[in-house]
């Protein structure tokens, strides 16, 4: 996420971090580096200049002339401005009301509506614990009602049904009808989206927001769109009054213009990001983390979260108890690892939160695969259980056997026999020593045994 702003801003600011003393003219240097790298990630050229007049204010100051370490100073600076430009802190969703609490989801199509509909349902019901009550109002795109009845069964929302031949208007008022009569905590209400905005839509959407009174309208934007993902969110809230914006594909976007622009351009927060296809891929937005992950430094607090929401306890304490009582690390506790990586978000999603990545070689980045973690799975579970307890006894023809077993080539299989001994090492060190002593042996390295 954001890999093309990060790099370029992390090799501007690390050059700062060891300067002992700042003058104007090198943090005028600097200010331009940034500007470039803000407008070559799509960030609109007001908000580019607001933010960049902000900062030299700020550099030029006493704040960080005076300051015993003025380089570290000035990327604190520009982190803090960052985090002004997205808004400050998370806005939650505002479900405070007699329920049902509804929520209108708009935008164009294409943008990830009724996804994000399916993934905001699933995560009231697993963070906030809520009865959610979906309908689609989309009586337009062939399918899109099927569509979003698939998703509410993935996700266990109730569906409420609906079909072309009726009025968007009609749907939302009796979806919320519903919801009231059957105590439903939330109702989620996808509308239409079009290629444009035109007044045919506007008049529509507008007419259900009349009929239904949502707490919450958020509109759902596509934020590989760039600063136009912003403009498209103005012209959507002069028609209707926004609460909050979604934005989707944020896992592929390289650059972050519209992360950067659209709370200064719209005044409207950011309030959750889509990070992925699937329907847990809902992220709720933090403009102090998004800023750090950013500026290279990673996001332990939301990584730490993931690690207390998705890793199994009992398995870990398991794992921890059996190298405490001096036994071997197997193939079985290697896949068990390997599952559990690939819940949290695969290497790259956690490699997007750890600090210092940025500054990983592209070449390094470039090798990691989350494909990989699935093929060594697959691998593991070609072996028989006596294979997985006792590595040892997997020679030629097994291997063979294996790689067949699993589509896979003997190669394949060479390989993860190789990082799971450098993998048993690392475990072993730590049962004997702890994390300190492992760490030490690390040397500020990414542990090998990794996939790639």
């Amino acid at each position: 996420m954001f890999d093309n702003l990060t790099e370029r801003l992390s090799k501007t600011l690390r050059n700062l971090r060891g300067q002992g003393r700042l003058t104007e003219q090198n943090i005028k240097d600097t200010l331009r580096e940034v500007r470039m790298a803000l407008l070559e990630a799509d960030v609109a050229l007001p908000v580019v200049r607001e933010f960049i007049d902000r900062v030299r204010e700020r550099a030029v100051g006493q704040e960080v002339l005076q300051s015993l370490t003025p380089g570290q100073a000035l990327v604190k600076v520009v982190n803090d401005e960052l985090v002004q430009m997205m808004g400050e802190h998370n806005d939650d969703l505002n479900l405070k009301t007699a329920p049902p609490a509804v929520i209108l989801m708009a935008g164009l199509q294409g943008s990830g509506k009724t996804t994000s509909t399916a993934k905001l349902a699933r995560w009231l019901k697993e963070r906030r614990k809520k009865s959610v009550l979906v309908v689609s109002c989309d009586v337009y795109r062939p399918a899109a009602i099927e569509q979003l009845q698939t998703l509410a069964g993935e996700v266990g929302a109730e569906f409420y049904p609906s079909s072309s031949d009726q009025d968007p208007v009609e749907i939302a008022r009796s979806a919320v009808e519903h919801g009231r009569r059957h105590g439903i905590d939330v109702v989620i209400v996808d509308t239409a989206g079009r290629l444009h905005i035109d007044d045919a839509m506007m008049d529509e959407i507008r007419r259900v927001h009349e009929a239904i009174s949502p707490i919450e309208t958020l509109f759902v934007v596509d934020s590989m769109t760039g600063q136009d993902a912003a403009n498209t969110a103005k012209a959507f809230d002069q028609a209707l009054p926004l609460t909050g914006v979604i934005l989707t594909k944020a896992d592929g976007d390289a650059r972050g213009g519209a992360a950067l622009s659209i709370r200064a351009i719209t005044g409207k927060p950011i309030k959750f990001l889509g990070v992925g296809e699937k329907t847990a891929a809902l992220e709720p937005f933090y403009p102090d983390r998004v800023a750090s992950r950013i500026l290279g430094m990673g996001d332990v607090l939301g990584l730490v979260e993931e690690a207390e929401r998705k890793l199994d306890k009992d398995k870990a304490a398991r794992l921890a108890n059996k190298l405490k009582k001096g036994k071997r690390f197997d193939l079985e506790d290697f896949r068990e690892q390997l599952q559990q990586m690939m819940g949290m978000g695969g290497l790259s999603g956690l490699m997007d939160k750890l600090p210092g990545m940025a500054e990983l070689p592209q070449a390094v980045k470039n090798q990691v695969d989350d494909r990989e973690l699935v093929r060594m799975v697959a691998i593991i579970d070609s072996m028989t259980p006596g294979e997985r307890r006792h590595p040892d006894i997997i020679k030629g023809s097994r291997r063979r056997r294996i790689a067949a077993g699993s589509g896979t080539r003997v190669q394949d299989v060479n390989k993860l026999l190789k990082q799971f001994t450098q993998m048993q090492k690392m475990m072993k060190k730590m049962s004997k020593g702890g994390m300190a002593k492992m760490m030490r042996g690390l040397k500020g390295r990414l542990p090998t045994g990794l996939p790639f």
